[in-house]
């Protein structure tokens, strides 16, 4: 696998392989196995967002699509920032049980004790609106969006719309999530924005800003299960 996929994948999957992780071992704690409480669990999130973050800075080299200059583009810029909290209104608005692959886990913060629970969730947030955005735009957005349309994926224009494309990364974004009819609203959402935009900053941008502003209602509402 060459660096350019390597490092667009890699980063993508690390963070599904610790998904996978903290769903095993809320099964083995359901099956009395496993016998820790919910709080231990919470622990993988931490280590999960270092290690990709991580990632991502070690092959931040490789990432020449990701550009500060293009949110210097005022009416993009104020598209991503409206786009994203878009995304984030129709996404708590979208909780239906049909939407739903089982009952959402989502993370309490006070299962910690105070101290504990400020860190967890400064964890928490930052991994949300700092790491998960850049990671999954790059796999989603830069990555597979153009790896549908050509292999050699380096070659493809970012923006390059095609139908295939769009609706795979639309249905296997939203699969992705737990509400999955909200995930395939977003992932619909970001890639129009790509096409507009043709820019990956941007919509990194506008799913940090999602993301945020999810963060700051579960912190106001204590709404969890969006966590």
């Amino acid at each position: 696998m060459k660096k350019e996929t390597f490092s667009r994948v890699f980063p993508f999957a690390l963070f599904m392989l610790f998904i996978g992780l903290e769903e095993f071992a809320r099964f083995l704690q359901g099956k009395d196995i496993l016998q820790v409480g919910t709080h231990a669990i919470y622990w993988i999130y931490p280590v999960k967002a270092v290690a990709v973050g991580a990632v991502l800075i070690f092959f931040r080299k490789h990432y020449r699509e990701m550009r500060l200059g293009d949110l210097g583009r005022p009416t993009q810029t104020v598209a991503s920032l409206l786009v994203g909290l878009g995304v984030f209104w129709l996404w708590v608005n979208m909780d239906w049980s049909f939407g739903t692959q089982g009952a959402p886990s989502g993370f309490n913060p006070n299962v910690f004790d105070d101290t504990s629970r400020t860190g967890m969730t400064a964890v928490r947030l930052a991994g949300a609106v700092l790491v998960v955005p850049v990671m999954e735009e790059l796999f989603w957005r830069s990555f597979l969006l153009r790896y549908i349309i050509d292999g050699k994926f380096s070659r493809v224009p970012i923006g390059t719309f095609s139908w295939a494309s769009f609706l795979a990364t639309v249905v296997l974004f939203g699969l992705e999530h737990n509400y999955f009819l909200a995930g395939m609203m977003a992932g619909a959402a970001f890639n129009l924005l790509l096409y507009y935009t043709r820019s990956i900053s941007q919509c990194i941008l506008a799913h940090a800003v999602a993301n945020l502003a999810l963060g700051i209602y579960v912190l106001q509402t204590g709404q969890w299960r969006f966590w």
